[in-house]
C-alpha cells in the first residue's frame, strides 16, 4: 500500500522484517519477494492487458461492496520521471502486441516542464471516489482529445448506466458530438463567447439560492455544438470574495506598472511621430486594467547632438468597463449537462463538486511517502504495469477507508485523528501510521500479536472479519 518511504529498487528489503507466512500463507518467505520476480510479474501483467485486469478487479470490488456507479468522475494527471526514456514506436507493427506509452515532455501538471512524463487517466465512482477505470497515456496526450475516447472505451466494457462528470477539458463541440449518446456533466470554458456574456450580464436578482450554502444559481438553455443542453450559471460567495480581493491586488499592481511606463516613455527620446505611436501602441499592451493616453508630443533639439528629437506627454486612465466586467463575473462559473430533466441545479453542482474525488486519488498516488512520483524503472511497459498496481493500491485504499468510515458511523464509534480529536471520518493513511510497530510473536509455538492497544483494537473491530483474522481476532 505504499507510505513506506522506500523506493521500488529496495523492494526485496521491505519484507525482511514482515511476517510473510502469516500474511500470505505457509511457505511464503521474504526472499521470495525479489526484484527479478517483480520484474517478471510486471511483464506478464503488461502482456495480458493492464486495462482489462484493472477493470475486472474494480467491477468485482464494486459488486462485493455495493459501490454506487450512477456517477463516474473523469480526470487525468501527469507523473514526472527522470532519464532519457527512448520512444519505442510500434504503431506500424502488424502483430497484436500492445504499444508502450511514450514518456516524453508535455504539459506538466506537476509544474516540472524540465522532466519527461507519462499521464494517468482515472475514472472513479461518485461513491467515495472508488476507482473504476485506470489507464496510462503518453506524456504529450491532450485531455481534450483523449477524454471522449476514454469514456467511450469504458462504456463499451461495462453494463451499467452512468452520468460522466469531468472538468472543462471535455467541453468542446467535437467532444460533445462524439459522446452525444452518453449522459454528462462538465464545466463550460469561459473562453466561449456565450459563456462570457452570461457570467457578465445576468443580474444578481436572477440568481436563486441552492441547497448548498454560499452558492446561487440560474439556468439557461443552450444548443452549443448542436447538442441540446442546460447551462447552470453558478455564483459562489466564497469564490466571489476571493476573486474581488485578487482583482483589487491586480489593480494596484497594474497601476504601479502604468505609472512606471508613463515615466519611462515620457523621458524617452524619439526620432519622429511614427516611432512615438509605434512604441506607445506596443507598451500599452502590457497593461490589462489601464490604458495609456498620448496627450501631446513636441519637437525640440537634442542638447548634445543638436539633432531634432521628439518627446511625448503621456498619462493613463483606468479601463472602467473592463474592471466592471471583472467585478460582475467574480465568483461565477458555468456547468453544463445534457440531462434535461430530473436533475436540479443543486444536484448538478453537488455532483460536479464530487470531481474532487479524482484529485484525492492523484494526491494519494503522488504522495512522497508512496514514492509514486519517483519511478525507478527503465522500461516504459514496466512503468505502465507499475502504475496499474499503484491504481489497484488506490482501489484498496478507498474501499478500506469507505468501509471503516461506514462502520464507525453505523456503530456510533469514533477514533482519534492526528490532532487527538475524535472523528468518524479518519483517513486510512492516518490509521496506517497508528498501526506501525505491530508484530507477530511466536511463544512456545503459539502465535500472538504484539502491541494491540485498546485504541487499535477499537479500530480493527470496525474492519471486516477477514481483516480481523490477520490480528487473530476472528476465526
Amino acid at each position: 500500500m505504499g507510505f513506506i518511504s522506500s523506493p521500488l529498487y529496495l523492494f526485496p528489503h521491505f519484507f525482511n522484517d514482515k511476517a510473510t507466512e502469516h500474511l500470505f500463507g505457509d511457505g511464503i518467505l521474504p526472499e521470495d519477494f525479489n526484484d527479478d520476480k517483480i520484474g517478471r510479474v510486471l511483464d506478464k501483467l503488461y502482456e495480458f492487458g493492464l486495462d482489462k485486469i484493472f477493470l475486472a478487479i474494480s467491477l468485482k470490488a464494486c459488486q462485493i461492496y455495493g459501490i454506487d456507479r450512477s456517477y463516474s468522475h473523469l480526470d487525468s494527471s501527469s507523473i514526472s520521471v527522470e532519464g532519457d526514456y527512448l520512444i519505442c514506436d510500434k504503431e506500424n507493427s502488424e502483430d497484436n502486441e500492445p504499444t508502450p506509452i511514450k514518456i516524453v515532455h508535455g504539459h506538466s501538471k506537476d509544474r516540472r516542464p524540465d522532466l519527461k512524463q507519462f499521464l494517468v487517466n482515472l475514472i472513479s465512482s461518485g461513491d467515495n471516489g472508488v476507482p473504476l477505470f485506470f489507464q496510462c497515456g503518453n506524456g504529450n496526450d491532450s485531455d481534450k482529445a483523449k477524454f471522449t475516447e476514454l469514456i467511450s472505451n469504458f462504456k463499451k466494457q461495462v453494463d451499467f448506466d452512468s452520468i460522466f462528470v469531468a472538468d472543462s477539458a471535455l467541453y468542446s463541440a467535437e467532444n460533445l458530438l462524439a459522446i452525444k449518446h452518453l449522459k454528462w456533466i462538465t464545466r463550460v470554458p469561459l473562453s466561449i463567447k456565450a459563456a462570457q456574456i452570461y457570467v457578465k450580464e445576468i443580474p444578481e436578482s436572477e440568481f436563486a439560492d441552492t441547497d448548498l450554502e454560499g452558492y446561487k444559481a440560474v439556468e439557461r438553455e443552450s444548443n452549443y455544438g448542436g447538442i441540446k443542453q442546460r447551462w447552470i450559471i453558478i455564483e459562489s460567495q466564497a469564490r466571489k470574495e476571493s476573486d474581488l480581493e485578487k482583482l483589487s491586488k491586480n489593480l494596484t499592481k497594474n497601476e504601479e506598472k502604468a505609472r512606471s511606463l508613463v515615466k519611462t516613455l515620457s523621458q524617452k527620446k524619439y526620432e519622429n511621430r511614427t516611432e512615438i505611436k509605434a512604441v506607445f501602441k506596443c507598451e500599452e499592451k502590457k497593461l490589462k486594467y489601464h490604458r495609456l493616453i498620448l496627450d501631446d508630443f513636441s519637437k525640440t533639439l537634442d542638447k548634445k547632438t543638436k539633432e531634432p528629437i521628439y518627446k511625448a506627454t503621456i498619462s493613463f486612465e483606468l479601463k472602467r468597463e473592463k474592471v466592471e466586467d471583472e467585478r460582475k463575473k467574480a465568483g461565477r462559473f458555468i456547468l453544463a449537462t445534457n440531462v434535461l430533466k430530473n436533475l436540479t441545479p443543486s444536484e448538478i453542482l453537488t455532483r460536479y463538486k464530487g470531481q474532487q474525488s479524482c484529485e484525492s486519488g492523484f494526491k494519494f498516488l503522488k504522495d512522497p511517502l508512496f514514492f509514486a512520483d519517483s519511478v525507478f524503472l527503465k522500461n516504459p511497459s514496466r512503468i505502465e504495469a507499475m502504475a496499474m498496481l499503484m491504481g489497484l493500491s488506490l482501489l484498496v485504499y478507498t474501499l478500506g477507508q469507505r468501509q471503516l468510515r461506514a462502520n464507525l458511523q453505523q456503530n456510533n464509534t469514533k477514533v482519534k485523528n492526528n490532532t487527538g480529536k475524535l472523528t468518524d471520518k479518519p483517513t486510512l493513511r492516518w490509521i496506517f501510521q497508528c498501526f506501525q510497530g505491530i508484530h507477530v510473536v511466536i511463544i512456545n509455538g503459539v502465535k500472538q500479536i504484539s502491541n494491540l492497544t485498546d485504541s487499535r483494537l477499537t479500530t480493527i473491530n470496525n474492519f471486516s472479519k477477514s481483516c480481523q483474522r490477520y490480528y487473530i481476532l476472528s476465526g
